[in-house]
């Protein structure tokens, strides 16, 4: 069987501040205006998805934010193809509302709503509104029943759970999603790297997001990621990893931009942010977690960006997304500095070049761990 063609995502930039935490300037905008020619521009530059940001109060550069699922729908009404993700946090949001939120979506979209469930990291969001703060696994169990919901409410009648954090008594949706047998409800994506993540990715989840990771850290998620869905008599969720995107025309040129990030990072910013996600992990047993071996220089993009290494000239960047590929990658999330021109360019310079270099791949593709490369 042919091997799927490798899936781009970018992060739409629905908060103030930019992809990095820093005062280098970023030419990008936070406004509907520019978010709605950004992704006209993406869709046309070989991207299939959008992923919107889910912040409810300013946080570390992120003095304002424009709420994800209402965001996604607009920028679904003004493309054709582009699927949007819209991020969503378990603890705000009862399922139900959810999935007849999405519903509703879907059918204005013709079948391109997606979800992205965040159990969260930033504690004052939660008690700021009220909400308890969970510790890290009870948020990842109730992370876990609000898919079971979710799904449940898209795809049956008289939709039943009798769970810990949701109740759903004899519900019925209607209109549910569009579907097909390729998509039998909207797609389900989820992040996180502790060893909860990885196990309620494998028991529940359609993709799972990793943070930025070297070929190394790919293959250790990737295998126990398989291995909770193998547990769980299901196959493996896709995986999607994130990466901040510096193609130049020259290596020495997308190097010292990197270099001129960090060194212009607002580093009150990164290292509140730093203290902010470690604490948020710190419970779990076995030291796994978001950020939690993330250096500072990590932390200036916060989704460890720069770890990926997609850094280069075209044919570098080409040529280490396809080794990513080769480890088991479906899916790059992509951030960068500037995002109209770079997004172009993107699609000019670098994507031609992964697929050349993808037709080149044989179709069952390599197992996990095979490629002879180092980060």
């Amino acid at each position: 069987m042919p091997a799927q063609p490798l899936k781009f995502a970018y992060w739409v930039p629905n908060v103030s501040g930019g992809l990095v935490t820093s005062r280098i300037e970023q030419r990008t905008d936070w406004g509907y205006d520019y978010n709605r020619k950004l992704a006209v521009l993406a869709e046309n530059n070989g991207f299939e998805y959008a992923l919107t940001q889910v912040r409810y109060m300013a946080s570390y550069g992120a003095e304002f934010q424009h709420e994800s699922t209402g965001f996604s729908l607009a920028l679904l009404l003004a493309t054709e193809r582009l699927k949007v993700i819209a991020a969503v946090h378990p603890g705000l949001w009862h399922p139900g509302v959810l999935a007849k939120f999405g519903a509703t979506a879907d059918h204005l979209s013709d079948g391109r709503f997606a979800v992205n469930v965040v159990s969260g990291w930033f504690k004052d969001e939660f008690t700021a509104l009220g909400e308890p703060w969970l510790e890290h696994d009870e948020r990842y169990r109730r992370a876990e029943e609000f898919i079971r919901a979710l799904r449940a409410i898209w795809t049956e009648d008289h939709a039943e759970l009798a769970g810990d954090f949701y109740r759903v008594r004899d519900f019925t949706l209607k209109p549910k999603p569009l579907r097909s047998p390729a998509r039998p409800h909207p797609e389900i994506f989820q992040g996180g790297n502790s060893t909860a993540a990885r196990r309620m990715a494998g028991r529940v989840s359609d993709w799972y997001f990793s943070n930025g990771k070297d070929f190394d850290g790919v293959v250790e998620q990737l295998q126990d990621v398989r291995k909770s869905a193998a547990e769980a008599g299901r196959g493996a969720p896709r995986f999607g990893l994130n990466g901040f995107l510096i193609a130049r025309d020259t290596e020495a040129e997308a190097r010292q931009t990197l270099r001129d990030i960090v060194a212009r990072a607002d580093t009150e910013a990164v290292e509140g942010f730093g203290a902010a996600v470690r604490q948020a992990g710190q419970s779990t047993a076995d030291g796994k977690g978001m950020w939690q071996d993330s250096a500072f220089e990590d932390l200036v993009q916060y989704n460890d960006g720069f770890r990926t290494g997609l850094i280069g000239t075209p044919e570098q960047i080409a040529e280490r997304i396809v080794a990513y590929k080769r480890l088991g990658v479906d899916l790059f999330l992509l951030g960068f500095l500037h995002y109209h021109e770079e997004v172009e360019y993107f699609g000019r310079r670098v994507l031609p070049l992964v697929r050349e270099l993808e037709a080149q791949l044989p179709d069952a593709g390599a197992e996990a761990g095979s490629v002879p490369v180092s980060a």
